[in-house]
């Protein structure tokens, strides 16, 4: 399982809550860890090969949404420059690289399901990511179309829903329009993807990056870091389904008596386990493929 990621002689960029960034001059290297975080917390105990899900699936999708550029160069370690060889350990099967691209402050989120931070604020309410919604709409409902739900984006911490008009503001009207279409677009075409899988993607959210004067697709995409899966079989409105997602992590942590604020306990080995075997499981049905 890898929590940390140090590789002697590369310059760091950042660690985020998940993945560690390293500068190679030309390109990004991407590492993704086997963390977890939950309620703005970064839990001591990881996800074994969640990792390796996250850079497996985001490849897979690249290659899927292949009508839009994106950042991705290569997730095969074997073409990695020479100077990442003696970290093969480490960078095996979790890692990428990735072009240079100016992250634009905003996450994209598409909601086709009321769940989570839209069915709170529905129920408060009535609307989704200020969106009007029907009345009488139950928990899980799918909604009468795809909205999108812009938020800030934050390193640490919680990330903030914004309204349509603070995210015109922050970005600009032209690339606001831009973003929201292709945020409803990808999330339409992994929609009818992932339906053909049995599953429904209830909510996902991307990220939208600038290089050589073209809006590109970056970071992850369609994972169950970044997005609510759930089985189609076992959807109903009005109940909340499992999921192939951390929801199960953040279900244990609502019940063990934890009150919210740092530092976050660590998960009884049963939980890692069982989250880690729903990852794969996401990755293996969404993909066709095995976990390499």
């Amino acid at each position: 399982m890898l929590l940390e990621c140090e590789l002697p002689g590369i310059k760091k960029l950042r660690s985020g809550k998940v993945r560690e960034v390293f500068d190679l001059g030309d390109c990004l290297l991407i590492v993704a860890t086997d963390r977890i975080s939950a309620f703005d917390c970064v839990l001591p105990t990881g996800i074994p090969r969640k990792g390796e899900v996250l850079t497996q699936m985001t490849a897979f999708w690249y290659g899927v949404l292949d009508f839009i550029p994106t950042h991705f160069i290569t997730a095969r370690f074997e073409a990695f420059p020479r100077e990442l060889q003696p970290f093969g350990e480490q960078l095996r099967g979790r890692s990428m690289l990735v072009r240079k691209a100016r992250p634009l402050p905003v996450e994209c989120v598409a909601r086709g399901y009321l769940a989570g931070s839209g069915w709170k604020e529905y129920c408060e309410s009535g609307t989704a990511g200020g969106h009007a919604l029907p009345p009488g709409l139950k928990q899980s409902d799918r909604l009468p179309a795809p909205i999108f739900t812009p938020a800030t984006k934050a390193e640490s911490g919680h990330d903030e829903n914004i309204t349509w008009r603070q995210c015109r503001s922050a970005l600009g009207d032209e690339l606001a329009a831009q973003v929201r279409d292709l945020t409803l677009e990808l999330y339409g075409y992994g929609c009818a993807h992932a339906a053909r899988a049995g599953i429904l993607i209830a909510d996902t959210k991307f990220e939208f990056g600038i290089a050589d004067g073209e809006t590109i697709l970056i970071d992850e995409c369609l994972t169950p870091d970044s997005s609510r899966f759930w089985p189609a079989d076992s959807w109903e409105p009005g109940k909340n389904p499992p999921s192939f997602d951390k929801q199960f992590v953040r279900d244990w942590l609502d019940t063990c008596g934890w009150d919210k604020s740092p530092p976050a306990p660590a998960l009884p080995p049963e939980v890692a386990e069982k989250t880690s075997l729903k990852y794969i499981e996401a990755y293996e049905k969404l993909s066709g493929l095995k976990l390499g």
